[in-house]
């Protein structure tokens, strides 16, 4: 067993971890460039956490430049075992309001001007994410949602889209009436299969702001009231992020559905083939496999 370590990749509006004891900036180093931001780095209830916001303080990175590479491996530099993603989300269905969370469990990846993966020639890997998001860090989001009195809805599919423009009313007419996707959103990919990629448990909360484009009462979306339902979410968002420690326990076991060994049989690459520039970069991503 060892101790977990949480971290929080905060979106829209979120940007810090009420209540963390002996915070700290951190910078991390990463060989895939500089992340967002320093990390803010401290403890909860006892419980090791790291807070990285996603387009750094200033909201500086657009949904298309955020570094995912370097972000995700810097949170495994620091010895994170949990990242819970926050970020803001558009609705594709009357029961998911404005205010409301969703926990998802699905994605459909439409961002194409992103580095999605560590691997590549050199050193090649598939490790699979038919189901992308961690259950048992899911279950422990959900408890810590409605225990802060949180309207949260458990699973949802997340259209990744590429931004940073949002939807058109085609497409998001398509998005909901012919893909059944749930919510709508610019960040969650790649990091979400890097994630998978560095073994790292991974979970997903959607913050609804909107409706996008295809609601016939709401119309299009509206910078100025996404801000104003984000302030809220960001409050309930912290609210459920301080209640996670005492959720997950002071001991971690493996993970129960693999997420912690993900490149057991990923990696195809025969060691004598494999680029030594490259497997330096992934010193703390699959460091365990290529030593």
């Amino acid at each position: 067993m060892t101790a977990p370590k949480i971290a929080v990749i905060g979106g829209s509006g979120i940007y810090d971890i009420d209540g963390l004891e002996n915070a700290e900036w951190t910078t991390v180093e990463s060989p895939w460039g500089a992340p967002s931001d320093a990390i803010l780095t401290g403890t909860l209830d006892g419980t090791e956490m790291a807070f990285l916001p996603r387009h750094g303080r200033g909201h500086i990175h657009s949904p298309t430049t955020v570094p995912y590479r370097a972000n995700i491996d810097a949170l495994k530099r620091l010895g994170c075992t949990d990242v819970i993603s926050v970020s803001a989300c558009g609705s594709f269905r009357e029961e998911m309001a404005p205010g409301d969370f969703v926990l998802i469990d699905q994605f459909i990846d439409r961002t194409f001007a992103r580095e999605k993966s560590f691997f590549g020639t050199g050193c090649v890997a598939h490790v699979s994410v038919a189901h992308p998001t961690c259950p048992r860090l899911t279950d422990a989001c959900e408890t810590a949602a409605k225990d802060a009195g949180i309207t949260v809805h458990k699973g949802g599919t997340y259209l990744a889209m590429e931004g940073p423009q949002f939807s058109t009313l085609a497409e998001s007419k398509i998005y909901r009436e012919v893909w059944g996707c749930d919510v709508i959103g610019m960040t969650n990919m790649p990091e979400a299969k890097l994630a998978r990629e560095a073994e790292l448990c991974y979970a997903s909360v959607a913050m609804i702001t909107d409706y996008d484009s295809w609601h016939p009462d709401h119309g299009e979306v509206d910078v100025t009231q996404i801000i104003a339902t984000l302030m809220g979410n960001a409050d309930k968002g912290r609210d459920m992020v301080r209640r996670l420690p005492g959720l997950l326990g002071p001991e971690r076991t493996p993970c129960p559905h693999g997420c912690d060994r993900a490149l057991e049989y990923a990696i195809l690459t025969v060691p004598d083939a494999r680029d030594p520039a490259l497997m330096a970069k992934l010193d703390a991503v699959a460091g365990r496999l290529l030593t």
